[in-house]
């Protein structure tokens, strides 16, 4: 086995399209931590982590012949990672409502916290308090919340105030968080994340 340690990336992308198993372990060895790294940046979430960057590097050695020449290495896992990531946010895209919201709040908590938080639960809890809102006031809330519409956009839809769409949302806001209450370390995070 030839030694690796000099050898750039373009030399390297050059011996794994030629299916050399050692120019491939250098690959993984310089890029796993840093393509780990900018996956959970954008997705927060250890396993999902780990299943794309294993997918990854799988998809690159099996997939090897196929890059393109004269292409850079670093950039090509970059966007390939960052298409794994859209397509898993895609796949998930109930995730971007609530559970991304936890995604971007994630850096601010402890760990212990965060594994204290079940999200799948989180996720009903919320969603059972949505469906308790009186009709008007779970309209006005998922106008704002599931379709991303601003109060005066909700306003004009309904025909009413931008300032009674904006009191129907502060009130729902109070009813869900006063009926999460009980959902373990829920009211804190809650407050925070239903602005």
């Amino acid at each position: 086995m030839p030694l690796y340690s000099d050898v750039s990336d373009a030399e390297l992308t050059d011996l794994l399209k030629a299916g050399d198993e050692g120019a491939f372990t250098i690959i993984y060895d310089r890029y796993w931590r840093i393509m780990y790294a900018h996956v959970y940046k954008m997705i927060r979430n250890e396993d999902e982590t780990k299943d794309i960057i294993q997918e990854l590097f799988s998809n690159l050695w099996i997939n090897s012949a196929a890059i393109p020449d004269n292409k850079n290495i670093a950039g090509y896992l970059f966007v390939s990672a960052r298409n794994r990531v859209l397509n898993l946010i895609r796949k998930h895209k109930y995730h971007n409502d609530y559970l991304g919201s936890l995604a971007g709040f994630a850096t601010e908590m402890s760990n212990v916290t965060l594994e204290a938080l079940d999200e799948r639960d989180l996720a009903m809890a919320i969603e059972r308090e949505i469906q308790n809102l009186p009709p008007r006031m779970r309209q006005v809330f998922e106008m704002s919340r599931k379709e991303n519409l601003s109060h005066k956009e909700i306003a004009t839809r309904l025909g009413t105030s931008d300032e009674t769409v904006k009191k129907q949302i502060n009130k729902s806001l109070k009813l869900i968080r006063t009926g999460l209450k009980d959902v373990t370390g829920a009211s804190l995070f809650m407050m925070l994340m239903l602005r």
